[in-house]
């Protein structure tokens, strides 16, 4: 008898510390929870969104973490967010960024991607201008002109700008995520006001030609214009021999000098004495 009620005490015992152990640690686990929701509210993205897309509040969502877990420059609330343009591509999860994002005033699309001081331009290509469709958006090239100088009779070509970023191929802002080629009548190059009034008499007073670069290289190297002789080179006309006329041998005949005579007098005589010339 007294053994079984020992055993049930026992039994009451442990059930009663499995209890208030359970009811403690929910307790914490309750107060951490409420700690991290009250001081960790950070914005992440709920889906991807593209570079230049509007963000809409469909495409946020909240999620808690610990304080130090924050990144700087996220967002605690969808309120400055919504409505702005994605200047990078911000996938699934991602924490949404201050430098992701246009200004407030600016916008998305194209003109949310063009910083302070610098020009968006437009250039026709075809498949050969393009690079057979392989410069996208986010690759960098030169750009080269061929046309004939002012004062001069043959055509040239030169680089007039060198390492340009591409921002825009047609209206796609991105380039294919598989790397394959994206064919577009038009290009879309991100310049300086300088550089976009040469860019604009390039094209129109030459014809031009894109040059990809890899993105790693970013050398401002300086080449001379090339012309038509630099090309095919110059081989001088050959000149033709001087011929003279050839003139038969003319010997000069000269008369052989007449012969002389010596006049003596003596006293009122006077002796003529004749001698020939000798040959």
């Amino acid at each position: 008898m007294n053994r079984n009620r020992f055993l049930l005490i026992g039994i009451i015992a442990i059930a009663a510390g499995a209890f208030v152990s359970y009811a403690v640690y929910h307790s914490l686990e309750s107060r951490n929870g409420s700690r991290m929701q009250a001081g960790a509210q950070v914005v992440v993205a709920a889906v991807n969104i593209p570079l230049g897309a509007k963000i809409e509040e469909k495409d946020l969502k909240i999620v808690h973490l610990p304080e130090a877990d924050v990144p700087p420059g996220s967002f605690r609330s969808t309120t400055k967010i919504v409505g702005r343009g994605a200047v990078l591509p911000i996938a699934a999860g991602d924490f949404v960024l201050r430098n992701k994002l246009a200004g407030e005033s600016a916008g998305s699309g194209l003109p949310a991607l063009i910083p302070p001081g610098m020009r968006a331009v437009s250039v026709r290509v075809n498949e050969v201008i393009g690079v057979a469709g392989f410069v996208q958006p986010g690759t960098r090239v030169d750009v080269m002109v061929t046309g004939t100088p002012v004062g001069g009779s043959q055509e040239q070509t030169m680089t007039v700008l060198r390492n340009v970023a591409v921002i825009a191929s047609g209206q796609n802002l991105e380039r294919n995520s598989n790397g394959t080629a994206q064919a577009s009548p038009v290009i879309t190059l991100l310049v300086s006001p300088d550089d976009a009034q040469r860019l604009a008499l390039a094209s129109s007073e030459g014809k031009i030609q894109l040059s990809l670069r890899n993105p790693l290289d970013t050398g401002q190297t300086e080449a001379s214009a090339t012309d038509e002789a630099s090309v095919f080179g110059r081989i001088a006309a050959p000149v033709a021999p001087v011929t003279h006329a050839a003139h038969p041998h003319r010997v000069a005949h000269v008369a052989p000098p007449p012969d002389y005579s010596v006049e003596v007098y003596k006293g009122d005589k006077k002796d003529i004495t004749k001698f020939e010339t000798p040959n």
